[in-house]
């Protein structure tokens, strides 16, 4: 008996070995490009908040819709990626002054945006930032049904004496 038989690795160890060889090589690759979409996405809300400003606006209508239906003007359509004009976009139908315009919004803001109603927009460019305030009544936000796997998660909680995840 030869000691090298000994000493050599079975078909399962090698595909083991390249499979987390693999693994290790793609964390540290999304590691290094997760950092760097951080550093864009830290300029871009830079430029934002230096370019916001409040302005007191009609909401028409708003709604959830893929970027290239949601009636953006043509130049807008044409400087964005060829990826995220597949996406769907919250866009918000707005009335400032004579002029009707469409505004994109965040998936926060877009909850609290009342229909038909004047608002106080903090705006930088075409997305809304944030609404500061609301004349006339405003509705209260309908709340939205939990999902069997949160009300289960509610009830252990309880149970077990823990507080509730809000």
């Amino acid at each position: 008996m030869s000691p090298f038989l000994l000493l050599a690795p079975s078909a399962g160890t090698i595909i083991l070995i390249v499979i987390l060889a693999v693994f290790i090589i793609a964390t540290i690759v999304l590691y290094f490009v997760g950092k760097k979409m951080q550093k864009k996405q830290d300029e871009q809300q830079k430029l934002l908040e230096a370019n916001k400003q409040t302005i007191s606006m009609l909401i028409i209508d708003k709604k959830k819709v893929k970027f290239k239906d949601a009636g953006f003007p043509q130049a807008v359509i044409d400087q964005t990626p060829k990826m995220a004009r597949r996406m769907k976009v919250y866009a918000v139908k707005v009335k400032i002054g004579p002029q009707i315009m469409t505004l994109m919004c965040d998936d926060k803001i877009f909850d609290t945006i009342p229909v038909k109603k004047e608002v106080k927009a903090v705006i930088s460019g075409m997305y809304i930032m944030g609404v500061k305030g609301l004349h006339g009544k405003s509705e209260p936000i309908p709340q939205k049904k939990k999902g069997f796997f949160k009300r289960s998660v509610e009830k252990m909680q309880e149970k077990a004496g823990a507080k509730p995840l809000k």
